[in-house]
């Protein structure tokens, strides 16, 4: 991305050998994520050019002196990345490491750096520790995952973001016992994960999404019922409707005031809301959250440790519970700017770049 907002286009730029602590990846797919989409319109001019993706999964082509869990030849995953040493980290919560800001969105390396550059010129990168829209990308060992050498690369790829953070609130933060319920607003690609590993869960399972072809694709995935909110006056009742009373869990992707407002009026007493939408700010009536007992959790990540958790998913798809394909929509590396707009229109539910 040349400039702020402006659109993805493909160069020809370098990039470096390995540092003693980075792994070069060869990429051969790479997951289109919401989070590219919107920051791209954020990004700071004094840090453009600019490399994005943090969906990337390939096969380690080289390794720093100081890296010892993958080796050239792996096939991986990559994911976001965390110091490993702060409180945080220390505590199982790498999603959450004190130095998330520095080591994923600055666009360098902590000590500056960049690791790509168009004739001598630097070329800012180190998007959650990869960029991975490209050939080739630089991470750590920190959000390098193996996979099993005959995943398709199309279906790794969405694993170290979107898929972990809807499947992850479930499995990890919200935890719902089977038989109870729960419902998901926004059913892209976040909410679709939260609804595979939901119906795994053996829970009953609303999904409210304005776009048809997304309510039909939480239906073939085991939802019990779905819900268009652009033709009901109340969202909310029609989901207490569905579940006899109230939802037990809720999952919030969208990050807009109504929509969680909407949920909160969902929920049953004492049940609980995740939030993992990205918006700037929204807002709630407080007194409804208190008088019914609601517990709102903020997630990032699904608050997944990628090496223990990504080999988990692939678990659940290797049983048949987590079907990504019905998710994906492959493109060609040179039609990226293509895939961007198929997504934020909601042509597409999963966009992931083929390089292979």
């Amino acid at each position: 991305m040349e400039k702020p907002g402006g659109p993805f286009t493909i160069r020809d730029i370098d990039i470096q050998a390995p540092e003693r602590d980075e792994v070069l990846v060869k990429i051969a797919a790479a997951g289109i994520c919401h989070t590219d989409l919107t920051t791209r319109h954020r990004w700071p001019a004094e840090r453009c050019p600019m490399v994005f993706g943090h969906e990337g999964a390939g096969v380690v082509e080289a390794v720093g002196e100081a890296v010892t869990t993958v080796s050239p030849g792996d096939t991986v995953c990559l994911s976001y990345r965390s110091c490993g040493v702060c409180e945080q980290c220390a505590g199982g919560h790498t999603a959450y490491c004190d130095k998330a800001g520095a080591l994923n969105v600055s666009g360098s390396r902590m000590d500056g750096s960049t690791c790509h550059s168009l004739e001598g010129a630097p070329v800012f990168g180190s998007y959650f520790g990869q960029s991975s829209f490209a050939t080739y990308a630089l991470a750590y060992e920190s959000n390098t995952v193996t996979v099993p050498a005959d995943l398709p690369p199309a279906l790794a790829a969405p694993l170290g973001c979107s898929v972990q953070t809807g499947a992850g609130t479930v499995l990890n933060v919200l935890q719902p016992p089977p038989g109870t319920a729960l419902a998901v607003f926004g059913a892209g690609s976040v909410g679709l994960s939260a609804v595979m590993a939901a119906v795994a869960e053996g829970c009953t399972v609303i999904a409210v999404e304005p776009v048809a072809a997304r309510r039909d694709k939480a239906l073939e995935l085991g939802a019990s019922a779905v819900v268009d909110p652009t033709a009901e006056n109340d969202v909310a009742a029609i989901v207490r409707e569905h579940t006899g009373g109230g939802t037990h869990y809720a999952v919030d992707t969208t990050g807009q005031s109504a929509v969680i407002t909407q949920a909160i009026t969902a929920l049953r007493n004492r049940g609980s809301l995740a939030l993992v939408g990205i918006g700037a700010q929204a807002e709630f009536n407080v007194m409804a959250v208190m008088t019914k007992g609601i517990r709102i959790h903020g997630v990032i990540e699904g608050e997944a440790v990628p090496s223990e958790f990504i080999p988990r998913l692939i678990g659940l798809y290797q049983r048949g519970q987590l079907p990504l394909e019905r998710l994906i929509t492959e493109f060609p590396l040179h039609d990226i700017e293509a895939a961007a707009q198929a997504a934020a229109s909601g042509q597409v539910i999963k966009p992931v770049l083929s390089l292979g």
